[in-house]
């Protein structure tokens, strides 16, 4: 059994400045460390899933959020030197908070049997937690990585971090725990 690693919606309209819900630059500091681990795990043969937000221009989320990753645009665009680090990953479209919301990644998971699922990406309190929260239900193993996710607002991150930890049973790990090797090099 392998490690199945989920980088949730790092994607063009969360993490570029241009986006429509720019996360801001807690979005853009987590990449090193997505980016070392996403190399390590792929040389380690884990499965990778990217998650892309995307939405049909009506959806109803838009009356929560402003209409933002609408299928066929830019803003659904993994960021380039993420897919360069595991350019055989799958993609899973999501239109909702969970990547396992009316999507086929439950039949893939169980397919997989993953020793471990390894968590990455943006919104720490919104998608990261509740994809988290829907692992769990499944009773996966669950590492997330809490210098690889990111959120809008500082105490919402620190909340989900605490929350996926304390009552979801999640683990939460700076990457240096996961690869000190890697996180060593990349530093010197």
């Amino acid at each position: 059994m392998s490690n199945l690693v989920i980088v949730v919606d790092m994607q063009k309209g969360f993490v570029d400045p241009k986006g429509t819900l720019f996360v801001g630059n807690a979005a853009r500091e987590i990449l090193p460390a997505i980016q070392r681990l996403l190399t390590a795990e792929v040389a380690q043969g884990s499965a990778v899933v990217f998650t892309v937000d995307t939405h049909e221009p009506d959806d109803l989320e838009f009356t929560t959020w402003p209409p933002h990753c609408v299928r066929g645009t830019w803003e659904c665009a993994i960021l380039p030197e993420l897919w360069a680090c595991a350019p055989q990953a799958r993609l899973q479209e999501k239109r909702r908070y969970s990547a396992f919301f009316d999507t086929d990644l439950d039949a893939f998971v169980k397919e997989m049997q993953p020793e471990r699922v390894i968590v990455m990406g943006v919104c720490t309190d919104i998608c990261v937690m509740l994809t988290v929260a829907d692992l769990r239900n499944r009773d996966y193993k669950v590492t997330v990585v809490s210098d690889a996710v990111a959120t809008f607002d500082a105490d919402a991150h620190a909340f989900a971090l605490q929350y996926m930890q304390k009552i979801l049973g999640a683990q939460v790990v700076e990457s240096a725990a996961l690869y000190p090797e890697v996180s060593h090099v990349s530093r010197s």
